[in-house]
Order: structure tokens, then C-alpha cells, then sequence
């Protein structure tokens, strides 16, 4: 794992951590099917007091978020929540490639129109995943069906497939596939094979980014935002943002006194963390702790776009760790705490992915987080139960943990949750309850007197596949207890 992280100075201890991790990697989504339900509100946000061009971006900013940073309910826990599978995470580098000769590429990584490794995949509404530009081309050309299924697109928004990026990734590192960078000669290759002059853009950006360090506060403003602006409307812009050297200054940014400065700082990172290539030069920026600063002390807006830049940087393994030992998880759970609601679930996704990495669930447990899972369970609004208990099945397979949710009387909560939940909670509650109960025969009685065989009984029958099988296991357990 060492041999494959950027030049990082690490401390000895972190180096330590790094080398603990394990150097299987699965992953830990699966595909996003629709648009994230926050797009609906994107007309409801109000507008920034920094100024008109600012007020513009506002919505868009979260628009470049919610289509780019999978949300909780877009969380897949069947290969991360099991206490018997090994901890999984996800994969690191962008596939804009080539195929060599006699390397038969999965039918799922070619795009359905071009019949090409995808660059740059995107979902429609229909759940099929398309090259951006191909799909793009078939909408610009007033189509408005889906072209492998033919069904009426409800709407034209493109969603990133984020973790299909991923996998392509991962499966161009496994066959040694050369992966070349975007910019070459002021050209950008496109999908299709041809290249784009971006010469005029350079030029154009290349100013923007000497403005940001210029002496002038309007004039650092002016570019910060503009600079927010560019980073969420393309990959493209991403490329040409970070080849302009435009990372370091933000990250200088981040610590800005102006409010509005480092808003747009933060925000304009998240969005060029979206591309994969520009991860590992916001790491040797050395952003974190400038991160994790804002997460503390900045606006709530600059809070849950710092907290959401933490889970898209965290996406590879060794900056799980990195992340981890930098102070963001205590961050993280006051946020989930204390936050918006846009700032809880930002914070949930971020805490999720940081503790697939075991080194990272005692740091959580010692942050108060089960305290905090436990209140969103208890929250008579139940609105954020299902982020809840993704998080604690994750946790529940450590025993720092298990001793922590037992304490906080979650057993009774997790029982009640079998009865009434949705399919899914049932089916992570049942999960949980296995993993607490596993060689805790204590743990067992308790399940036993507060009457959980009755709900078992019901979910092994009607629940859901994973559900029916952590139940089973969960009864058989009570059957051998009540015979010693």
C-alpha cells in the first residue's frame, strides 16, 4: 500500500497505520439509480451575501455536489457490514485508457452507444450508465428516451457514476493499463478520440489563479468564485484548474479571515476532488488539517462542503488513515450532532467511509459517535435512522464498540427497530444484533428477555435475502443458549 501512495511525509506512527492496511479492496457502493433527493431543493437556497456572481453559484455548487458525492441512502452494506468479511474500500484512479492487445474489457465498462471504455460515466434516469459526451450528443440532438431501453427519459440530468469510475480504475491499476493525463500540448482528448484546444482556457485560468494571490481582497474574492464556478461545470475545467496550479493557493485560501474567501475555497476543492487524478495533489497540498480546520469553525455551508471534500478524498485507502489521524472524526461527529441537516448526512457519509478502515472505529468510538447514532435512532422525526444504523453496522464488528452500544442501551432499540423499521433497517439492525451477540452469550440473554425471538422468527421468514440469514443465524444462537 506504501508503494502506491504519492510522496507524502508521514509521520513514523502514521506509517505505521499505513502499513496495517490490507491490500484487498472491494467496494463499498453500488450504482446510483436516480438523482439524489436534495436536487429538489436546490431553488430553496438562499442566496450568498458576497455578491451577484457568487449568489449565482450557489445552487450549482450543490448541484456539482449532488451529482458527484454518492448519498448514505446510495450506501451498499451487504460486502462491508458482515463481522465475518474483511474491511473494504474503494478503488483509486481515473480510466481514461487504451486497451492493449488480448485484454478482453467487462461488457459493463463500455459505454452502450460508442461501445468504448467509458472516460467519464454518467447515469440517466432510467438507471443506464452512458460516456457523458455520447449521451450528451443523443440529448443535444433533441432525444429525450433512454437509447438502450427506449423508455421516456423523466428528466435530462446526468448523474456521475462515481463508483463505476472507480472500478474501471481498479481494473485498469490489476492489467497494468497505461493511464495517460487529460492535458497533453494545450489539447484535452475527448471520448470520442479527438482533441479539444484549450489553449484560450489556460490562458484564461492560468490569471485567475495569479489573482488568487493577489494583495487585493476584492480581487481574491472575485477570482475564488469564479475559480468555484469553472470547477463544478466540467471534468475539463478540473484539468485545467489543477495544471494551472490553482490547488495550493486554494488551499492557502482555506485559512482566509474572509468568510466568503474561504467558502468559495473549500467548495471550489470539494469540486475538483471530484476528479480522480487531482485527489493526490489536494493531499500533497497538504489540505487536510486545513480541512478539518474549517469543518470546526466555518459557516455551515463551508462545514458540510468541508465534510463532504473529507469523503471524496477518503475514497482511497491510505488517505482513509491519513484523514483519520488528522483530528477530522471528532469534527465529523460534532457536525452529526450539531450540524444542518444537509450537514448531518455530509458528515454521516464521511464518517461511514473513514470507518470501513478498522484503524479509524476507535478513534469514532472515543469521538462520542454512538452517543450520536444512538440519538438518530431515538429522533421521533426518524429521519436520519437508516444513516444510523450503516455507520453502526460498520462499527459493530469492533469490540471497543460493541462495548460502547451495549452501554448506551441500543440492544432494546435495535429490538423495537425489527418490529417496525423498513425492510432495510430491519436487515441492519438484525446485522448489528448478530454482531453483538457473537461469543457474548451476556449480550444473548439480554436479546432473550427482551423478547426478540418474536421478530426474528417474522424477519426470517418475510425479510429480505441478508436479513433472512443474519436472523436465522441470531435464532439458532437463542436455541443453543436456552439449552446449555
Amino acid at each position: 500500500m506504501i508503494s502506491k501512495m504519492p510522496s507524502y511525509k508521514l509521520s513514523e506512527p502514521l506509517a505505521q497505520e499505513i502499513s496495517q492496511v490490507p491490500g484487498k479492496t472491494t467496494s463499498g457502493l453500488h450504482k446510483q439509480h436516480s438523482c439524489p433527493e436534495n436536487l429538489s431543493e436546490l431553488d430553496k437556497i438562499p442566496p450568498n451575501n458576497g455578491g451577484e456572481v457568487c449568489s449565482r453559484q450557489q445552487g450549482g455548487s450543490r448541484l456539482e455536489r449532488a451529482r458527484s458525492i454518492p448519498t448514505m441512502s446510495e450506501i451498499s452494506l451487504a460486502n462491508v457490514t458482515d463481522t465475518e468479511s474483511e474491511e473494504n474500500s474503494e478503488s483509486k484512479s481515473p480510466p481514461n485508457v487504451k486497451k492493449p492487445e488480448g485484454i478482453v474489457i467487462p461488457e459493463d465498462f463500455l459505454c452502450p452507444i460508442s461501445l468504448e471504455l467509458m472516460r467519464d460515466p454518467v447515469i440517466v434516469a432510467t438507471g443506464q450508465t452512458y460516456e457523458r459526451s455520447y449521451i450528451q450528443r443523443w440529448i443535444d440532438c433533441g432525444n429525450t428516451t433512454c437509447p438502450k431501453t427506449q423508455q421516456k427519459l423523466q428528466h435530462l440530468t446526468l448523474t456521475p457514476n462515481y463508483v463505476l469510475r472507480s472500478l474501471i480504475s481498479q481494473w485498469c491499476i490489476e492489467h497494468n493499463i497505461e493511464q495517460p493525463t487529460g492535458l497533453t500540448n494545450g489539447k484535452i482528448k475527448k471520448s470520442d478520440g479527438s482533441f479539444r484546444d484549450v489553449t484560450g482556457d489556460i490562458a484564461a485560468i492560468e490569471v485567475l489563479v495569479r489573482k488568487l494571490s493577489s494583495r487585493s481582497l476584492e480581487d481574491r474574492r472575485a477570482a475564488v468564485t469564479e475559480i468555484r464556478s469553472l470547477s463544478k461545470r466540467s471534468t475539463d475545467n478540473r484539468i485545467l484548474i489543477a495544471e494551472a496550479g490553482a490547488i495550493p493557493v486554494l488551499v492557502n485560501l482555506l485559512t482566509s479571515e474572509d468568510v466568503l474567501t474561504q467558502d468559495n475555497a473549500v467548495t471550489s476543492i470539494l469540486n475538483l476532488s471530484i476528479y480522480e487524478n487531482n485527489k493526490g495533489l489536494i493531499m500533497l497540498a497538504g489540505a487536510i488539517p486545513s480541512i478539518v480546520q474549517v469543518l470546526r469553525a466555518g459557516t455551515m455551508e463551508a462545514r458540510e462542503n468541508a465534510a463532504a471534500t473529507l469523503f471524496s478524498l477518503s475514497l482511497a485507502d491510505e488517505n482513509k488513515i491519513i484523514i483519520g489521524a488528522s483530528g477530522a472524526i471528532p469534527a465529523l461527529v460534532e457536525l452529526l450532532q450539531n450540524g444542518s441537516p444537509r450537514g448531518k448526512k455530509d458528515a454521516a457519509t464521511a464518517l461511514f467511509n473513514l470507518c470501513i478502515y478498522q484503524g479509524n472505529k476507535g478513534r469514532a468510538i472515543r469521538a462520542g459517535i454512538i452517543t450520536a447514532l444512538l440519538k438518530m435512532l431515538t429522533d421521533s422525526s426518524k429521519s436520519m435512522v437508516d444513516e444510523a444504523l450503516t455507520i453502526m453496522s460498520v462499527l459493530a464488528s469492533h469490540q471497543e464498540a460493541k462495548v460502547a452500544i451495549v452501554k448506551a442501551s441500543t440492544i432494546p432499540v435495535l429490538i423495537d427497530l425489527l418490529r417496525t423499521g423498513l425492510p432495510r433497517n430491519k436487515e441492519n439492525a438484525a446485522a448489528i444484533l448478530l454482531a453483538l451477540c457473537k461469543r457474548d452469550t451476556e449480550n444473548l440473554a439480554s436479546l432473550s428477555r427482551l423478547g426478540a425471538a418474536i421478530p426474528l422468527t417474522e424477519l426470517s421468514r418475510s425479510g429480505t435475502e441478508r436479513a433472512k440469514r443474519k436472523a436465522t443465524s441470531l435464532l439458532e444462537h437463542l436455541r443453543k443458549l436456552q439449552q446449555v
